[in-house]
């Protein structure tokens, strides 16, 4: 049968297929636009199955807020070309949504939840990567449920950096109290801006602490140091360690004179209020992945050779 432009055009847009492409799966079904779906879709899972070995270390951040739940996710790319992608944008946002909404447990239970559309997110995974050329993967996600009485901030710098926290209060007015909203947005780009690793002292598990007391304990007795002298120097060292790592013992960034903790505390007195952070995630685009380097003069090297 012939296969009208209409057609070829009405089974691009739903697949981001090229226009051979749909004509010819048009073809190979008698011109049925879901069976031409489907057809593309077969064809495209092996194309994507084949970029599921490229390295996707560019992306975005994307976080969402409900009420009491919130998240922030982590979506990997290629490039970041394609980071600015609407299609890619657009995933990463509803993403986000759906974690807050469906509450998986993991990120192969995210893969395997269904969407709004009937598909799998593995499924609308696969199909983007064939839209768009390139592997995408959802890398992490956190997900908080506000305990008692608080409420939850998040903020995401540029798509690299995004920040979930979770803030404890007693009043239900506290959370749309003007000085209380001000410090859930100070807090956020607080997070944002420094490198929190853990809430408080208290917090630092002993691993943490042996191995940073190892280090200074090794530079000390290097330094010549009196051997006796050495474990009070180390206790000093370990106090200041909680200061920079630890969000509530860091001086607040739009105030050095004040730490987060006292920052809670007198914010709590303006409002009259107990306010208290409870919990943050921190996640940054990227980190820890290692990252491929194209070396141009290999490549041309590559394709000179006979």
């Amino acid at each position: 049968m012939a296969i009208t432009a209409s057609a070829v055009k009405e089974l691009r847009e739903k697949t981001g297929a090229g226009m051979m492409d749909c004509k010819k799966a048009l073809t190979e079904v008698d011109g049925d636009l879901e069976k031409a779906v489907d057809f593309l879709r077969a064809k495209g899972l092996a194309k994507a199955a084949k970029k599921q070995s490229r390295v996707a270390a560019e992306g975005m951040i994307g976080s969402f807020v409900n009420g009491t739940t919130g998240a922030v996710v982590e979506i990997n790319c290629e490039t970041d070309f394609v980071a600015k992608n609407d299609d890619f944008q657009n995933f990463v946002a509803d993403m986000a949504k759906l974690i807050v909404s469906a509450n998986p447990a993991d990120v192969e239970a995210l893969k395997n939840t269904k969407t709004d559309a009937g598909l799998t997110v593995q499924e609308v995974i696969q199909e983007l990567t064939i839209k768009i050329g390139e592997k995408i993967d959802i890398r992490r996600f956190d997900r908080y449920d506000v305990e008692g009485t608080g409420s939850l901030t998040s903020y995401v710098h540029t798509g690299k950096i995004g920040v979930l926290a979770e803030i404890g209060f007693e009043k239900a007015e506290t959370a749309n109290n003007a000085d209380f909203t001000e410090f859930e947005k100070d807090l956020a780009m607080h997070v944002t801006a420094a490198d929190p690793k853990f809430l408080n002292a208290s917090e630092i598990d002993e691993d943490y602490k042996n191995r940073e007391a190892e280090v200074y304990t090794q530079q000390l007795k290097e330094q010549g140091k009196p051997e006796n002298m050495i474990p009070n120097i180390v206790q000093g060292k370990l106090k200041k360690l909680a200061s920079e790592v630890c969000l509530m013992e860091q001086k607040f960034v739009k105030d050095p004179d004040l730490t987060i903790g006292q920052l809670a505390e007198q914010v709590g007195k303006k409002v009259g209020d107990k306010v208290t952070v409870r919990r943050f995630a921190k996640i940054v685009l990227g980190e820890g992945i290692e990252k491929k380097e194209d070396n141009l003069a290999d490549e041309v090297a590559k394709m000179t050779q006979n």
